[in-house]
């Protein structure tokens, strides 16, 4: 049975479907998971280790040695996406404060728009740019995990976000990214690691959620897909490109939820408990954007490299 390729096929699935299926269960036999021993501490309350281990395997992914423009373009693309994330979310704040509208909460915005999407951008890097490119996802890898919107939602006092919990949230990381590092080896096995961590952590996530927030972050969701995909997409298309001096289709190419953004708002809230009522329907609005942002970024992205293309001919041709 072809059951890893089919959940590939759908946007975000590895970790989307997975989440609904522990939604589902977690709806109707919530007590399948309630047995105890090592079936609720592997379905059910293994939020924290499998975040944990998530982020330290993915520290294992950034290569040091990349520097250059890989170093370049990953730090401007994770700078224009952290900022515009933070932006969106403070004014939302500031307009309609924590309970924001249409459901839409700033804490879930920043959650998941400053995450992107990994393993959309190095596929749309392949086809779209350059080496170069490809080498800044060892930058913007850093928007895994919780760590970004924790400083996020601190420095923009959205959050009581205590600094050692910071620290803790991006010493897996630093561990990962050492052993990574020193050893070829490691960097392999770990990586492999994110591949079968990420269902797992999908299901679990689910299984904390019922089958009626997500519905209830139906719109809401929807909007947070649109929101990413223009703001942190388009707009960071349009300034990377200033900032370049030419269409660079890759500024378009961060405008993704990334499928790992699910596990942020649950763990946030482990720092600031008066996060707490939020996180079922911003884990629900995010599972959502995941898959709006993962089939229309990658259609824009096309889009804004023909054009680029196109444009580039008529010059060559006007000479």
């Amino acid at each position: 049975m072809k059951i890893c390729a089919t959940m590939k096929k759908f946007p975000g699935g590895m970790m989307v479907i997975p989440l609904v299926i522990g939604c589902l269960v977690n709806t109707f036999i919530p007590q399948c998971l309630q047995i105890g021993g090592f079936t609720t501490a592997l379905f059910k309350s293994g939020q924290a280790t499998l975040v944990g281990l998530f982020i330290f395997c993915s520290g294992a992914t950034i290569n040091v040695k990349q520097v250059g423009q890989p170093l370049y373009k990953g730090a401007v693309l994770t700078i224009l996406k952290l900022v515009i994330g933070v932006i969106i979310g403070y004014l939302l704040n500031m307009a309609f404060g924590p309970a924001g509208i249409l459901g839409l909460t700033p804490f879930a915005v920043i959650s998941a728009v400053i995450n992107s999407n990994g393993a959309i951008y190095t596929a749309l890097a392949k086809e779209f740019g350059d080496d170069t490119d490809m080498g800044a996802i060892a930058v913007l890898s850093l928007n895994d995990g919780p760590f970004l919107t924790m400083i996020a939602l601190g420095t923009t006092g959205l959050a009581s976000i205590p600094v050692i919990d910071i620290v803790a949230a991006i010493i897996p990381l630093i561990i990962g990214m050492i052993l990574g590092n020193l050893d070829s080896d490691f960097r392999e096995l770990l990586s492999k690691g994110l591949n079968m961590i990420l269902p797992v952590n999908g299901f679990v996530f689910g299984a904390n959620i019922s089958l009626m927030t997500i519905a209830a972050a139906g719109v809401s969701g929807v909007i947070l897909g649109l929101v990413t995909v223009f703001c942190t997409g388009v707009l960071t298309y349009i300034i990377y490109s200033a900032i370049r001096r030419k269409p660079d289709p890759m500024g378009m190419a961060i405008g993704t939820v990334g499928g790992n953004a699910v596990a942020t708002p649950a763990a946030v809230a482990m720092s600031d408990p008066s996060l707490e009522p939020y996180v079922e329907s911003a884990t629900a609005q995010t599972a959502a954007a995941v898959v709006i942002t993962a089939i229309l970024t990658p259609l824009l992205t096309g889009f804004v490299s023909r054009m680029a293309d196109k444009k580039a001919g008529s010059k060559g041709k006007a000479k």
